[in-house]
């Protein structure tokens, strides 16, 4: 399966309520310290609306509420990976992606056999607060070059404006957050992604 190439992470169902219908076609649900009923109740909201409109939902961290919801798609970070049950995940047959930052990280990834793989930040990020410091388009490379034929996200700092540098870096795909959600018109800059990936 091929997936779109362009990837933007939202914190609730609202977002995608808005972000689907303009024709983005993989997602992130990446929500946070909610109530386990809120969150089982925005995963299969998500899940419903992404079937509707043809795309992909990818699930972060909450495999058992992705596996019960019947989801195709999960992505662990790497602190997700010591709790979750990956033999479980991998029966209930859903696709993973892995977030990476260094050499031993990726090695971690690669022996889970991902669907994909993600690097970051490429650039400074505002996001969250992390240790690992701007990754730059050179790791964007070297990355690639190591996972061979396994997608590879940019994720961090980035923009419509840095899209293509990591694109011609190697990237597969490329995930944004802020600077969709916290820009003035996010349809337009959704917009904006969405000639710039296609």
């Amino acid at each position: 399966m091929t997936l779109d190439r362009f990837y933007p992470i939202f914190d609730s169902v609202d977002w995608l309520a808005r972000a689907l219908p303009l024709g983005v076609r993989l997602v992130q649900l990446r929500v946070k310290d909610r109530p386990e009923s809120e969150l089982r109740a925005e995963i299969v909201a998500a899940q419903a609306l992404c079937r509707q409109h043809g795309a992909v939902l990818v699930v972060n961290d909450h495999w058992r509420l992705a596996i019960e919801a019947g989801c195709d798609w999960l992505h662990l970070g790497q602190e997700d990976l010591d709790e979750a049950d990956l033999p479980a995940i991998r029966r209930a047959g859903l696709r993973l992606g892995v977030s990476t930052h260094d050499h031993a990280e990726l090695d971690r990834a690669l022996s889970l056999a991902p669907d994909y793989v993600a690097l970051g930040p490429v650039y400074p990020t505002i996001l969250k607060k992390m240790k690992w410091h701007q990754q730059g388009l050179d790791r964007v490379r070297a990355w690639k070059d190591l996972i061979g034929d396994i997608p590879l996200v940019a994720i961090g700092g980035m923009s419509v404006e840095r899209a293509a540098g990591a694109f011609a870096a190697g990237a597969d795909i490329v995930s944004a957050v802020t600077d969709i959600t916290l820009h003035a018109d996010p349809e337009a800059r959704m917009r904006r992604w969405l000639e710039a990936t296609r």
